[in-house]
């Protein structure tokens, strides 16, 4: 709802509007007129009024002739944006959320944790879009020799962030010239996104007309291997889908069908998350208003999370257009702000 929207509504048609949608939120079933009239001092011809103008508006919708009232996508906005009450997080849910977070010994644990967490307290299935690792920049660079013709190539980012990856070499090199090597790479790739870092690397092997000696050979060798994923695509956690199989809006075995074959299509899950990496605060998705929530009649409420200025990536809970928005705006802006607040205290990454 925008701001004229919201004026064209006087008192009684905003409390009518909050009423339906919270009613319907809580009970998962078309609300009644004669529901309404309960909850207010109003006539039953005032309260069917309100529910008709609430229609016009396009706020309210009945699904079938003789049904209640049921909220729109845009009802559901204007719910969110102008008649929800602001909430905080309960304390203990707060508490619970940071002692399960605290601790986290790498990236990896972290978004998995999160994920989990989200979906527990949301009821809901959670999304994370984890971290791109080649956007990291670049502080330092290590090589730790291991057991046999392994290497452990340890990345720190200018953020924090430990990268953790264990190399297959050729042979077995010493730990002196593992040194070598760490402090080489470090001296000449120090302030580099690890994308910038291998494309420098793949420029210096292609140079023909370069003076390659043994150490900077062995150097860009171990480096690539470490640094090969730094391409990849961004991923997306997901956990809880089976929950949504609770929700009574899908009992309808096609629709479970397709919800599931939505999951499995992670472009969708990144696109709309990407979306959220661009924005502060939290977002709201609900049914048109993304692809994805539209085919499935389902809202996405998400939030990203980073370090500092520096956004690494989204987070929200994805289900049924009916959610507890009270309830979980809340619930993914902390969540949010946690997540930023463990890797702002120096959670390592694998």
């Amino acid at each position: 709802m925008t701001e004229k929207g919201a004026a064209l509504l006087n008192a009684r048609a905003r409390d009518v509007l909050e009423d339906v949608v919270y009613t319907y939120i809580m009970k998962a079933e078309p609300v009644s007129s004669r529901a309404v009239a309960k909850q207010f001092d109003f006539s039953a011809a005032t309260v069917r009024s309100v529910l008709a103008d609430l229609d016009d508006l396009g706020y309210l919708r009945q699904p079938h002739t003789s049904a209640g009232r049921v909220p729109t996508a845009e009802g559901y906005h204007a719910f969110i944006d102008f008649l929800m009450k602001d909430r905080e997080l309960p304390r203990y849910e707060q508490l619970y959320i940071e002692r399960h977070l605290e601790g986290v010994g790498d990236i990896k644990g972290l978004t998995v944790a999160a994920t989990h967490l989200l979906s527990e307290c949301s009821h809901q299935a959670a999304v994370m879009l984890v971290p791109l690792r080649g956007d990291i920049v670049l502080r330092t660079v290590d090589f730790v020799p291991l057991p046999g013709s392994k290497v452990l190539c340890v990345i720190v980012s200018s953020t924090g962030f430990i990268d953790n990856r264990v190399i297959e070499v050729d042979e077995a090199l010493p730990r002196e010239e593992l040194v070598r090597i760490s402090n080489y790479l470090t001296e000449n790739f120090d302030g580099l996104t690890l994308s910038e870092a291998r494309k420098r690397l793949i420029a210096m092997m292609d140079d023909d007309k370069a003076e390659v000696d043994e150490l900077m050979r062995r150097s860009i060798h171990l480096a690539q291997r470490g640094l090969e994923a730094s391409h990849e695509p961004p991923d997306v956690l997901v956990e809880g889908t089976e929950v949504l199989l609770e929700q009574p809006e899908l009992a309808d075995v096609e629709r479970i069908r397709k919800i599931f074959e939505a999951f499995a299509d992670k472009a969708q899950l990144v696109s709309m998350l990407t979306k959220c990496v661009e924005s502060d605060g939290v977002r709201v998705f609900i049914g048109e208003d993304a692809a994805l929530t539209s085919e499935l009649d389902f809202s996405l409420v998400a939030t990203n999370y980073g370090i500092g200025d520096q956004t690494l990536g989204s987070l929200g809970v994805l289900g049924p257009s009916r959610m507890e928005y009270p309830r979980l705006i809340p619930l993914v802006h902390f969540l949010g702000r946690a997540v930023s607040a463990a890797l702002a205290n120096g959670v390592a990454s694998e």
